[in-house]
């Protein structure tokens, strides 16, 4: 039974491909790579227009509208994406502390769902319809959000927000504070829990899972990994190794709503049609992640005990009514958007000292011109980009990342561990920006894989937030720390090779 898992997931990938195939068949498409035009000139483009373009050309600054198919679904992607289904698996079973134990059962419903979500969402209209319109809803709540920002930061002059004060911590950091403000709403009129609960059913009869971690994996696709567990607030001191780790692992592959939205404004700027891309995207990586973070759990811690299935989610109050609901999302949210804030700061900064450090090496050693020739000026000297772009090139390469991209999102992929997804998603918008990528199939691929809080600084937020709710499992969460880091990272891996080998 151990190795029977890859047959199926051949079977399960061979069955989409085909689909894809079929329904690509009369597409032609000669080009997998793209340039930036350079035009100063405002052109004025509906959005049914720009939707059948690549490229958009928009007031003050070249933006880019990413197609969301590649060259063409070949041979080489499928062999290439079970290639790294295969090898992502097998560093999750080599981390694992009983092998014989492994459900691969759950590994393969688990696969497969992420297999059917990616193909649902890139290439079956009905499922698309369906993201778009979670995507323009989204994308419409940012508007909203631009209405509470502008009124605070607009010229009593002019009625406009004057060009100085068009920055991160006026744009940006409100929209977290709004979001949070609306998810404690939803959660105070029990609209979170209620969908919450159908995804947590529908997890716990597909991958035999308990009721209790299903409900706190279904929940962090819209929760952040300190709110979901509230949600089984009364299980958590009661519950095994594995579900403790799976718990945890939910937390580090999904995104919280708030931050969501604030990706969707990093990569798809003032373009409607990118904001709604990206929101489809974003909004299905999330999703994507749940039954990845299951599968690399599982894997890694199995379960070997009798659970409950019983799905039962604690009545948490967030306030006595609305208005107290709204004035408690609002100060978290005050808190969440001040510590991003600080946070940025100071890894900015640290990056800034530690590049200045490497770049006078560079120069002492004679490293940097060979750098620069080596790397095509891709990279022009010594620097922590070049080295995590290098150190993880590889992992990018087995899944399905283009030969002239791999170090450009194996940086994104380190910066994303070392410091959090946000400098990554930072560093990918730019990277966009400047037409960076040879292929437009690696910005898509890279959106999926930043999805997640696994990084060094969520082990603490964990251990922290989720003890403070079970105090008897801290040594169990610290324990568990490193294994939710790389299951929460794997989870985020499942879902862009899956979807890099689907786009061709």
């Amino acid at each position: 039974m151990k190795y029977k898992f890859l047959f199926f997931i051949i079977i399960v990938i061979a069955i989409g491909s085909v689909i894809v195939i079929a329904q690509n068949s009369t597409v032609q498409n000669d080009s997998t790579s793209f340039e930036i035009p350079n035009i100063d000139s405002t052109v004025e483009m509906s959005v049914e227009d720009a939707e059948k373009d690549l490229t958009i050309i928009s007031e003050g600054r070249k933006s880019i509208l990413i197609s969301e198919k590649g060259s063409g679904i070949s041979f080489i992607t499928i062999l290439r994406g079970i290639l790294g289904i295969i090898v992502l698996v097998l560093i999750a079973y080599v981390f694992s502390n009983n092998r014989k134990a492994i459900s691969w059962r759950v590994v393969i419903t688990g696969l497969c769902i992420q297999v059917l979500i990616a193909i649902g969402i890139l290439h079956i209209p009905v499922i698309q319809a369906i993201f778009e319109f979670t995507g323009k809803i989204f994308v419409l709540i940012l508007d909203f959000t631009k209405a509470g920002s502008d009124f605070l930061f607009r010229s009593m002059v002019t009625g406009e927000v004057e060009a100085p004060l068009i920055n991160f911590a006026t744009q940006i950091l409100p929209t977290i504070i709004f979001f949070s403000a609306l998810m404690s709403l939803l959660y105070f009129l029990k609209i979170i829990q209620k969908i919450v609960y159908v995804l947590a059913w529908l997890m716990s009869k597909a991958m035999k899972l308990s009721g209790a971690e299903s409900l706190s994996v279904a929940g962090n696709i819209f929760l952040g990994q300190t709110e979901s567990p509230l949600m089984i607030k009364a299980y958590l001191p009661k519950m095994n190794k594995s579900e403790i780790l799976l718990v945890m692992t939910g937390g580090m592959a999904t995104l919280a709503g708030g931050v969501l939205a604030v990706y969707i404004s990093f990569l798809g700027g003032d373009d409607p049609v990118q904001r709604l891309m990206f929101a489809k995207h974003l909004l299905a990586a999330s999703i994507m992640a749940a039954p990845g973070a299951v599968v690399a759990s599982k894997i890694l811690v199995p379960q070997t005990e009798d659970v409950s299935k019983t799905i039962e989610i604690s009545k948490e109050k967030i306030g006595t009514n609305v208005l107290d609901a709204i004035s408690n999302g609002t100060i978290d949210g005050i808190k969440l958007a001040v510590n991003v804030a600080a946070m940025l700061l100071v890894f900015i900064a640290f990056i800034a000292m530690f590049n200045f450090i490497m770049m006078k090496i560079g120069g002492w050693t004679g490293l940097n011109s060979l750098i620069a020739e080596g790397t095509s000026g891709q990279y022009n000297e010594l620097s922590l980009q070049f080295i995590l772009g290098y150190v993880f090139s590889p992992i990018m390469w087995l899944i399905g990342v283009s030969t002239q991209d791999m170090t450009l999102v194996g940086r994104l992929l380190g910066e994303k561990i070392i410091m959090t997804e946000f400098i990554g998603y930072i560093s990918l918008a730019d990277l966009k920006e400047a037409g960076a990528f040879a292929h437009q199939k690696s910005i898509i691929m890279a959106t999926y894989m930043l999805c997640g809080f696994a990084n060094f600084a969520s082990i603490g937020i964990q251990i922290g937030g989720i003890g403070s709710l079970a105090p008897n499992q801290r040594v169990l969460l610290s324990k568990y720390g490193m294994k939710a880091l790389l299951a929460g990272t794997i989870a985020s891996l499942f879902s862009a090779t899956i979807v890099g080998m689907l786009i061709g």
